[in-house]
């Protein structure tokens, strides 16, 4: 009975997550060729534009400061949305996020952003710590764009599907080690 139970809120959950991330909406609105690419752990730099979908109003811009963002990539020092859209870029690569509350702010908004708002960040990536920024930066056409940014939703929503598995299966492990404690039925 618990066994079900868990894992059926495991499922639910599994589910939930490849939803939303489904939500986060990648656009590469300038591709470049590069040979190295943002990774998670990378110390970043970023230029950004951060507007609310809910009215286009403006509520943030390093552009505005002539300085950019840097962070590391993939740590939690910035929303969700960020740590999983600015993933493998290319130096000089600008892309468009649309990013829902669950990967921003969520319910409890923050500053000039209201709770439960959709973010929209034109960002564009200025350098990676120790990857030597290229003298000549070469774009790609608008057609291999599309299809590298169709290939970065897949890839994201296939890294959230294999986590919600690997829950899922750790879970069983529990459940199967757990059913066998006589005595501790209420576990």
């Amino acid at each position: 009975m618990k066994a079900t139970l868990l894992l059926s809120v495991l499922a639910s959950a599994a589910v939930s997550l490849v939803a939303a991330a489904e939500e986060l909406d990648i656009k590469i609105t300038q591709g470049v060729e590069c040979e190295r690419k943002t990774q998670k752990g990378d110390k970043v730099s970023m230029h950004y534009l951060g507007t609310l979908a809910d009215g286009g109003k403006k509520f943030d811009a390093s552009y505005d400061r002539n300085q950019p963002l840097t962070f590391k990539l993939g740590s939690g020092q910035v929303i969700k949305g960020w740590d999983q859209g600015l993933l493998d870029m290319c130096i000089g690569e600008k892309r468009t996020l649309t990013i829902p509350p669950e990967f921003g702010y969520g319910e409890r908004g923050i500053g000039p952003i209201p709770p439960g708002a959709t973010l929209i960040f034109e960002t564009e990536l200025v350098g990676i710590e120790g990857v030597e920024t290229p003298e000549k930066i070469i774009y790609k056409v608008a057609e291999k764009v599309e299809e590298e940014a169709e290939a970065a939703k897949e890839n994201l929503a296939e890294k959230v599907a294999n986590a919600a598995s690997e829950a899922a299966e750790a879970a069983k492990t529990f459940v199967a080690d757990s059913d066998d404690m006589d005595g501790h039925e209420e576990l």
